[in-house]
C-alpha cells in the first residue's frame, strides 16, 4: 500500500512539474549569439515572421522589414494578464525577460529603447504585436519597464530604434542561414575545428560531496558529470554539462543554468 501511494505521489509531482515548465516563457537571451538565441526561440515554439497587413480598431497596420526604423513616442508595458500566453511569433510571453511588442517590426527583431525622461537605455527583443491604445508605439515587458524606470508610472516617452545588424543576424539564424556579427555588445565567434567540444562548467569544488550535490540538481538540464582535476597537487571536482558539438548548443544550456541560479557558470572548450 505504501508503494502504491508513493508511486501515486510521484506521478502527481511529475504532472505538477510538467505544468510548471509548460507555463514558462522563453528564457532570458540577452548577450547570447544570434544562433543560440534562434535555437532557444525555436525550442520554445517561436518562428520568424513578418505577417500580412491587419486591421485593429479601424486602423490598418503594415508589418515590414524596416531596418532604418526610428521613432519617438509613448511606451507602455504589459505583465501578469499576458504572462505565459503565446506571443505573435509563437513564443510564450515571460514578463520577467527583456522583450517587447511592436505593431509592424519583424518578429523577432532587436531594438534599443531609450527612456527620454531619464536617459536610461535598454536592448530588447521584439516578439509580439501591439500596442494599439492611444497611439503608443511599443509595449515593453514588466522587467523592461522596471529597468527603464517607468513601471510605477505606467507610460513614458521613448525613442525606439531597430538595431539593423543584430536584427538581420537573428533573422539569418532563425532561417538557418550563416552570418557572423556583433550582437548586444558581445562578439560572436565561430569555431571550425571538428575536434573541438564544449562544456558548461557550473562549478569547481575542493569537496566531492558539494560537487555531487550540484551535479544531481543540474541533471534536469542534460547530461552532467563530475570531473576530477588536480591544481598544484590538490584535487578539485568540476561539475560540467555536455559535451556539445557546437558552441550555440552550449550557450542555450548555459542560459538555462544561469536562470536556475548558478550565475558563475561558463563555457569551456576542449
Amino acid at each position: 500500500m505504501m508503494n502504491y501511494f508513493k508511486k501515486y505521489f510521484l506521478i502527481l509531482c511529475g504532472f505538477a512539474l510538467l505544468s510548471a515548465c509548460s507555463s514558462r516563457g522563453t528564457p532570458e537571451l540577452t548577450g547570447l549569439s544570434p544562433q543560440a538565441q534562434a535555437l532557444a526561440i525555436k525550442q520554445y515554439g517561436g518562428v520568424y515572421k513578418i505577417g500580412s497587413p491587419y486591421k485593429i480598431m479601424g486602423k490598418w497596420y503594415y508589418p515590414a522589414e524596416d531596418y532604418d526604423y526610428s521613432e519617438v513616442g509613448m511606451a507602455s508595458w504589459y505583465g501578469d494578464d499576458f504572462h505565459a500566453k503565446k506571443t505573435a511569433n509563437g513564443e510564450r510571453y515571460d514578463m520577467n525577460t527583456l522583450t517587447a511588442a511592436h505593431r509592424t517590426l519583424p518578429l523577432p527583431s532587436i531594438v534599443r529603447v531609450t527612456n527620454l525622461e531619464n536617459g536610461r537605455s535598454l536592448v530588447l527583443r521584439v516578439n509580439d504585436r501591439g500596442p494599439y491604445a492611444k497611439d503608443r508605439i511599443i509595449d515593453i515587458s514588466k522587467r523592461g519597464a522596471q529597468l527603464l524606470g517607468y513601471q510605477t508610472k505606467g507610460v513614458t516617452k521613448v525613442r525606439v530604434e531597430i538595431l539593423p545588424e543584430e536584427s538581420k543576424a537573428l533573422k539569418a539564424a532563425m532561417l538557418g542561414k550563416a552570418q557572423t556579427t556583433t550582437f548586444a555588445s558581445s562578439t560572436v565567434s565561430s569555431y571550425d575545428n571538428d575536434n573541438l567540444v564544449f562544456y558548461v562548467q557550473a562549478g569547481s569544488f575542493s569537496q566531492r560531496d558539494l560537487a555531487d550535490n550540484l551535479n544531481a540538481r543540474l541533471s534536469r538540464f542534460g547530461r552532467s558529470k563530475v570531473f576530477e582535476a588536480y591544481v598544484s597537487g590538490a584535487p578539485f571536482y568540476r561539475v560540467r554539462l555536455g559535451p556539445f558539438s557546437h558552441e550555440e548548443e552550449a550557450e542555450v544550456t548555459l542560459n538555462k543554468v544561469r536562470n536556475y541560479g548558478v550565475y558563475d557558470a561558463r563555457i569551456v572548450r576542449e
